[in-house]
């Protein structure tokens, strides 16, 4: 018996791995709505490099990579989870508004270059080489150069 279950656990074992990272090239018509309309929105004259589909055993998610270097990531749903604008800035209309403002007023001239969420929080890097993290209710928690 002990056997059999050793053995049970291996085969499930092999197959998990064997399904997990598994990423694959996708094109830019099989991402999710969400995430069309934000690239043919706000990046709509960036040439892409590379769109991918992410999956694991409980997730999937995308990634699109530019030709400029600039990167996106979405949900499996297609929301945002990350965008990285390292030759431009994140487009500000695509900032949460509360993120917009505190940025604006607190460093005026700096430019949102990446941001980044997950449920709890959302991590911002700026032009002046600070990062800045607020949670869920856009409160400042924490502040790193």
């Amino acid at each position: 018996m002990r056997k059999w279950i050793l053995m049970l656990m291996c085969v499930l074992g092999v197959q998990t791995m064997a399904l997990a990272d598994n990423d694959k090239p996708i094109q830019i018509g099989q991402l999710p709505t969400k995430a069309q309309t934000l690239i043919t929105t706000y990046f709509k004259h960036h040439k892409v490099a590379l769109a991918k589909m992410e999956s694991g055993l409980f997730y999937k998610s995308y990634d699109v990579i530019f030709t400029t270097g600039e990167k996106l990531e979405f949900d499996k749903s297609g929301d945002w989870t990350e965008i990285q604008c390292k030759a431009s800035e994140v487009p500000v209309q695509v900032l949460p508004a509360e993120i917009r403002s505190y940025v604006s007023s607190t460093y005026p001239g700096a430019k949102v270059l990446e941001i980044e969420r997950d449920g709890k929080e959302y991590e911002v890097k700026l032009s002046n080489g600070w990062e800045i993290t607020f949670d869920n209710q856009f409160r400042v928690i924490d502040i790193d150069d």
